[in-house]
Formats: C-alpha cells, sequence, structure tokens
C-alpha cells in the first residue's frame, strides 16, 4: 500500500513541531523512510512541502534540515496571526453556513463548561478548534490555509500560558460567535483583533537552542500507534 505523502509530511511536521526533531537537525530521507516506514518518494515529497512551509531547509552539504527560525522571525508569526485572523473573523461574517455557527455555538458552551471546572487541556484543544472553524468559515481556502500554518507554526515555537480568566476568554469567543452570526462584519472583526490581542501575550518562546534534545520515539504513519 503506497502512503500519501501528505500523510508523510503531516507525521514529519506533528513530530516538528513536538520537539522530536531538534532545530538545525539533518532530516535524511532514508532515516525518515524507516521511522514512518515508507518508501524515499513521499518522503521526499513531504520535505518539499515542509520547506514551502518554512519548517525545512535544504542546506548545501548537508541536504534538508529542521528550520531555525529567529526570535523576530517567531515574533513576526505572531504579528501576522493579530491580522489574518481578525480578516478571517470578518469574512465569516459574510460567508458563514448554519453547519458552521452550530459547530461554532457548541465549542462555545464546551469552552465555557470546561472553563468552569477548570480543564487547561481541553481548553487548549477547544481553543483550537473554534478557530480552525472560524477560519473554514470564511469561505476562503487560501485564508484557512495560512492560519493553519501560522498555527502550526506558533505551537512549533511557543508554549501558551494558561489564560488567568478563562471564562473572560471564552465569553469573547461567545461575542465573536454572535457578531458573525448577525452579519456584523466590523464587529466581529473588532472583537476578534482584540481577542488575538490579548492571547499574543500569553506566548513564551518554546526552546532554548542549548537545551534541545531529539526524542528517540517511534512513529510510522501506517501502523496504528501513540501519536505526538
Amino acid at each position: 500500500m503506497r502512503i500519501p505523502a501528505h500523510s508523510v509530511c503531516t507525521a514529519i511536521r506533528d513530530d516538528i513541531v513536538a520537539g522530536v526533531y531538534e532545530r538545525g537537525s539533518r532530516l535524511t530521507e532514508e532515516v525518515l523512510a524507516r521511522r514512518y516506514g515508507v518508501s524515499r518518494v513521499p518522503v521526499r515529497e513531504a520535505l518539499r512541502t515542509l520547506e514551502a512551509e518554512g519548517f525545512v531547509v535544504t542546506r548545501r552539504h548537508a541536504g534538508a534540515c529542521v528550520a531555525e527560525p529567529t526570535e523576530q522571525e517567531a515574533a513576526d508569526l505572531l504579528e501576522m496571526r493579530t491580522l489574518l485572523e481578525p480578516l478571517g473573523a470578518a469574512r465569516a461574517a459574510q460567508r458563514r453556513t448554519e453547519a458552521h455557527l452550530k459547530v461554532l455555538r457548541g465549542l462555545v458552551r464546551l469552552g465555557q463548561e470546561r472553563a468552569r471546572r477548570g480543564s487547561s487541556e481541553d481548553l487548549r484543544s477547544l481553543g483550537g478548534w473554534f478557530h480552525e472553524t472560524l477560519a473554514q468559515a470564511s469561505g476562503s481556502t487560501s485564508l484557512t490555509s495560512m492560519l493553519t500554518q501560522l498555527r502550526h507554526k506558533i505551537a512549533w515555537m511557543y508554549t501558551v500560558e494558561a489564560p488567568v480568566g478563562p471564562m473572560e476568554s471564552w465569553t469573547e469567543h461567545g461575542a465573536i460567535v454572535d457578531a458573525v452570526a448577525r452579519g456584523d462584519a466590523e464587529r466581529a472583526r473588532a472583537l476578534t483583533a482584540l481577542h488575538a490581542e490579548r492571547a499574543t501575550g500569553a506566548h513564551r518562546l518554546r526552546f532554548s537552542p542549548a537545551t534541545e534534545r531529539v526524542r528517540t520515539s517511534q512513529h510510522a504513519v501506517n501502523m496504528p500507534g501513540p501519536r505526538h
């Protein structure tokens, strides 16, 4: 069975984001193919995609390596998100479907419930699903793709501190959904811009290069097993 390149790409990207591969480390096709249980062809295609996304760089005499973003590049990602997420919310107010609204409202209810319980891990996942759904509601494949890449990169470079007032955060989510439901693009944009600006302050750079280590867990995309 031929494993699609996009599945291999997802697996390698997930491991880069999880810190399995140290920034600057080499990514050889032979080793990756053996690790993920695939041939070198989909690995080669996956590395090209990851290079276009900024997770991988090709170096002379070394080949493919994990990228080493600077602090400025990391800061630029947060700034880009504060610009693009409000645009996505404004577009969602104009293009959302009833299905999008149903999912968004359901996530807000769950988020508020988990916030009352203090379930921080659940809140992180729910927050990610909320913003992914909001981006999809924009009706723009390009914008959704850009925001997805931003989320992956930000998760790679930053840890996020739990918000001091999680209920307040989910109240903001609810207000955004209300504006989207009413078709009020400018209010959806303004509320999302404020929410994104507040969230930026909770981000801390994840790793110091001197302390990073490669983890050695096994991970095959064509076999059941734990994900990183």
